[in-house]
């Protein structure tokens, strides 16, 4: 079991029953699941970059990545309906515990400057959405063998009903919030 889950199921529960007062230990929000989203915009050119984007996301995450298609085909963008334009993970269990761990304690402060993330990215039903500039950031990616730096989308999916409790869980996990 991840250290992170370990934590959550003790110290995390216990301090969010004392600031909420839940009467129940299942009203507790939990986190459920970590999406990780890359869009490649140039894949529609070239499909070896896709390749090496869905390479650079299974590593990062340890699951394997799942192309997203162009729902609707854009003439501006000169993208078809069914293109694949991306790759997706969704992370769930033990796996989700120990990337949100290696995202917090290793990555995050990895940033150039960074002076924490944003505290009002929530999304008004306890879901946080976080932008990640570049994918070099996490220790597993081998700066020599990146070909293009690429960003990707980590949205934390919570069972909280309301911003602000999913705000204290995060905070709880040791998200760097910016003040």
């Amino acid at each position: 079991m991840s250290r992170l889950k370990e934590a959550y199921t003790n110290e995390i529960v216990d301090a969010m029953i004392k600031k909420f007062g839940y009467k129940n230990i299942m009203e507790v929000p939990k986190l459920e699941k970590v999406i990780v989203n890359m869009g490649v915009g140039e894949a529609k050119d070239n499909s070896k970059v896709l390749e090496s984007a869905v390479r650079d996301m299974e590593i990062i995450t340890g699951q394997k990545a799942v192309l997203t298609r162009a729902k609707k085909s854009v003439a501006n963008f000169k993208i078809r309906e069914g293109m694949a334009i991306g790759c997706k993970t969704t992370l769930r269990g033990e796996k989700m515990y120990e990337f949100v761990d290696r995202l917090i304690n290793l990555s995050l402060p990895r940033v150039r400057d960074f002076r924490g993330v944003n505290p009002n990215a929530f999304d008004g039903r306890g879901n946080y959405a976080l932008g990640i500039k570049e994918q070099l950031i996490f220790p597993e990616i081998e700066y020599d063998k990146v070909d293009k730096v690429r960003g990707m989308d980590v949205i934390f999916v919570t069972t909280a009903k309301t911003d602000e409790e999913a705000r204290e869980l995060l905070r709880l996990f040791n998200m760097p919030f910016s003040k």
